[in-house]
């Protein structure tokens, strides 16, 4: 219960900073580079060494690819035949195609189904989600801004993405079975930890009430894509198709359900991508969430699993 309590206090604690006039425009900016700079690399360095590699990680961490692909195939279809400008379309492939798996999954996930249910979000989330925004979330996002340049110039920037960076260390402790000293584990762990809190203080700086009229209409799109389409794709693949019925299935669906994630969200405003909407598709995604997952959980434990 803290952990969702301090979601909606660092949203309004954003919220409030606007009226504060000491703070510079550029506050959300360098919260921003230091969430994607300092605090993403380090989750990636605490949490991945500690993965013990087998195919069982296969099936949920294709949650997110499932999302991210649908997602690009979705709205860049929809972009093209309603002459939709690049950056909002950008925008929409990113929120809608990225959830909220960890920040807001776990809070969620373990008062669902305790600390087991954290094994599986683990794997949603690291070389799920994780990955796919430092790979294709960088490609869409430099595709997609008014950042021209060569094949090679963009796969620079996914190369010196941060957290890609991390994620490729943290992959090789992996595969040799090494871990960080406990000290420096500890220390990543501590930075890992002021993701969520200060990446919602950004999101709640940037929100702008006045100018929400224009964008309702993607807002609900997105969402819906998020919240209702895609885990309903994941839980007839998951369930109807392969027949899977485990608690891991159950966490796969409800992470499918989660709102849009937010470094998703920062990633998509540091590249100019229509940040008012991708503020927009976190602020009003999270407490909408909570609704539509009370929905999915009893759909999945009452009705269908």
């Amino acid at each position: 219960m803290s952990s969702i309590l301090l979601l909606f206090l660092c949203l309004f604690i954003g919220i409030g900073l606007q009226r504060v006039r000491n703070f510079p425009k550029n506050t959300a900016i360098v919260l921003n580079q230091y969430i994607l700079y300092v605090a993403l690399p380090a989750m990636a360095l605490y949490y991945l060494p500690k993965i013990k590699l087998s195919w069982d990680l296969l099936l949920p961490a294709s949650v997110a690819w499932i999302a991210f692909g649908l997602s690009f195939l979705l709205f860049s279809y929809l972009g093209k035949i309603n002459n939709w400008s690049k950056k909002l379309t950008g925008c929409l492939i990113i929120t809608s195609g990225l959830g909220n798996t960890s920040f807001v999954g776990i809070p969620v996930v373990q008062a669902l189904y305790g600390d087991d249910g954290l094994n599986t979000l683990i794997i949603i989330d690291l070389p799920g989600t994780f990955v796919a925004l430092s790979t294709v979330g960088v490609l869409v996002a430099t595709m997609y801004s008014n950042q021209k340049g060569t094949d090679e110039s963009i796969l620079k920037k996914m190369m010196s993405f941060p957290p890609l960076i991390a994620f490729f260390i943290g992959m090789i402790l992996v595969v040799f079975q090494i871990d960080f000293p406990q000290a420096l584990s500890d220390t990543f762990k501590q930075l890992s930890a002021t993701v969520s809190p200060i990446a919602l203080i950004s999101v709640g700086y940037q929100l702008k009430f006045k100018t929400y009229g224009k964008h309702f209409k993607f807002l609900f799109l997105g969402l819906s894509y998020q919240l209702i389409v895609l885990p309903f794709i994941i839980l007839g693949l998951f369930y109807f198709v392969l027949g899977k019925t485990d608690l891991a299935t159950k966490v796969c669906i409800i992470e499918a359900a989660m709102a849009p994630m937010i470094t998703g969200s920062i990633l998509a405003s540091t590249y100019g991508l229509k940040p008012e909407l991708s503020n927009m598709m976190v602020g009003y995604g999270i407490p909408v969430s909570f609704i539509t997952l009370a929905g999915w959980y009893f759909l999945i434990e009452y009705v269908v699993i």
